[in-house]
């Protein structure tokens, strides 16, 4: 994926200075999946903002990575609902299934594998979120079927 510096300016410029830089960086984030470095110099340069406000914005939302982040992305929580309710079964099939440990993305650029403590629908655990959609009473062969329909959309889409 590469950066683009023409199309980063005219994100900067369609969205102002100084007091946008939290809509600067979500254009950014959702057309690159991560906030790249050379992105992040050329927003403090164009906007006038300190790299190291940036920088600090940038890291104090989690909704902005600073890792290249996969196409798809697929968090599970491992709360004590979830995790009672086998939360631990579904984390470990998805990252033998996908070769990954959570905190990472598949070599491939395919998918990024998080947890997360609780995300507050403890009665539907264990919960997967998957691209931003919540999915409850979740095991593993409905997991395994989630992958499947998501690789035959994406190929479908090739």
């Amino acid at each position: 994926m590469d950066f683009e510096p023409i199309e980063l300016a005219q994100t900067i410029e369609k969205n102002g200075t100084g007091d946008s830089l939290i809509s600067v960086l979500e254009e950014i984030q959702a057309r690159y999946r991560y906030l790249p470095r050379q992105a992040m110099i050329l927003v403090s340069e164009r906007m006038g903002v300190p790299l190291s406000q940036v920088y600090s914005v940038a890291t104090f939302y989690n909704a902005f990575s600073l890792e290249r982040r996969g196409r798809h992305e697929i968090c599970v929580c491992v709360g004590t609902a979830c995790h009672v309710r086998g939360a631990q079964r579904v984390l470990t099939w998805l990252e033998e299934s996908l070769g990954t440990k959570p905190g990472e993305t598949t070599s491939d650029w395919n998918y990024s594998l998080d947890t997360v403590h609780c995300l507050g629908a403890c009665a539907l655990g264990p919960i997967v979120v998957v691209d931003g959609e919540y999915l409850g009473q979740m095991h593993v062969r409905k997991v395994a079927e989630l992958l499947a329909r998501i690789e035959q959309a994406d190929m479908a889409e090739a």
